[in-house]
């Protein structure tokens, strides 16, 4: 395992800038956003892919600091009701599977998305219930006539530019959500796709990170370093299906939170055991999204924490009980 940080909280920085004040704090890698939600301040697929001059000067800045890209991120829709905002996503996906080829990535970041529930929706509609009949027949034509096709197709393009592995986070929101729905576009599709593994999505779910990491097993492919406070009072009465608005954290049932702040240490300590465990050796990508924290000091909090608990250097090669 090792440290890495998802770029767009230092999005008001520089390249350089942003990879010196990480290096400085001991990060060895960054999860680069280059299009869909993550953005393009950074790095923008799209450009990148047609400069060459522009690339080398990516991969130098990278070089100067020592650090290294663990996945490209473009979270995104690509199955939008809206044509528009699908092909716009699928265009995102396209140059990010291209420029992973051109600077040899492996892992791409990204959501399986949410249609809508005909073909003439303009909206997504995620389905949380399986009663009225209504609602078992949308999930049908979400996934037989959107989900499965269109990430068969997505799958043939990734491995035609050499991606090895696409992390889809399972995000509320979205057809892919929770471990289940994740193997079964996974069983539908390609074992190309796997899970990027945020903690902070599956615990308002009421989903126990450390169970959800060994069901998965050698099916993720990245992990997001972010938490979730759930609270107690809120969800007691309201339950954890919450619209409230994300900065009224005292009505909501739950807010997300630096790690740290929402679960106990030990339940952080784990979900790294239980990472090495089922032999994960990949990033362990802070995303910042603490809402009562600055981008400086939930990101410092984040860094000091995880260095204290996270596994470096790997199980050993045998063990002395003498």
């Amino acid at each position: 395992m090792n440290l890495s940080v998802f770029n767009p909280i230092l999005n008001d920085k520089t390249l350089d800038e942003a990879l010196a004040y990480l290096s400085s704090h001991g990060v060895m890698s960054v999860e680069l956003g280059c299009g869909g939600f993550p953005g393009t301040v950074h790095a923008d697929a799209k450009v990148l892919i047609a400069d060459d001059k522009k690339l080398n000067e990516l991969k130098a800045t990278f070089d100067k600091y020592n650090m290294s890209i663990c996945a490209l991120s473009t979270h995104c829709n690509p199955v939008h009701p809206n044509i528009e905002v699908a092909n716009q996503a699928r265009e995102d996906f396209n140059n990010t599977c291209q420029l992973a080829s051109k600077l040899g990535i492996k892992t791409i970041v990204t959501f399986s998305g949410c249609p809508g529930d005909s073909d003439t929706s303009q909206h997504p509609n995620w389905v949380t219930c399986s009663w009225p009949d209504d609602f078992a027949k949308v999930l049908e034509y979400q996934w037989n006539e959107k989900l499965i096709p269109y990430w068969r197709e997505a799958c043939d393009y990734a491995k035609s530019c050499g991606v090895e592995r696409i992390a889809l986070e399972m995000h509320p929101g979205f057809c892919v959500y929770n471990p289940d729905t994740l193997l079964r576009l996974r069983n539908a599709v390609s074992n190309m796709i796997g899970a990027n593994f945020d903690p902070s999505h599956l615990i308002w779910q009421g989903i126990n990170p450390a169970d959800a990491i060994r069901y998965l097993g050698d099916c993720i492919y990245h992990f997001h370093a972010k938490d979730t406070k759930i609270d107690v009072r809120n969800n007691s009465v309201n339950g954890v299906l919450d619209t409230k608005s994300y900065t009224d954290e005292i009505n909501r049932s739950w807010v997300f939170r630096t790690v740290g702040y929402g679960m106990e240490e030990s339940k952080w300590r784990e979900i790294i055991s239980m990472l090495a465990k089922v032999n994960y050796k990949y990033a362990i990508s802070i995303e910042h999204e603490d809402s009562l924290m600055t981008a400086n000091e939930g990101l410092e909090k984040a860094i000091a924490f995880l260095q204290n608990i996270m596994i470096k250097e790997g199980k050993p090669d045998s063990i002395s009980w003498a």
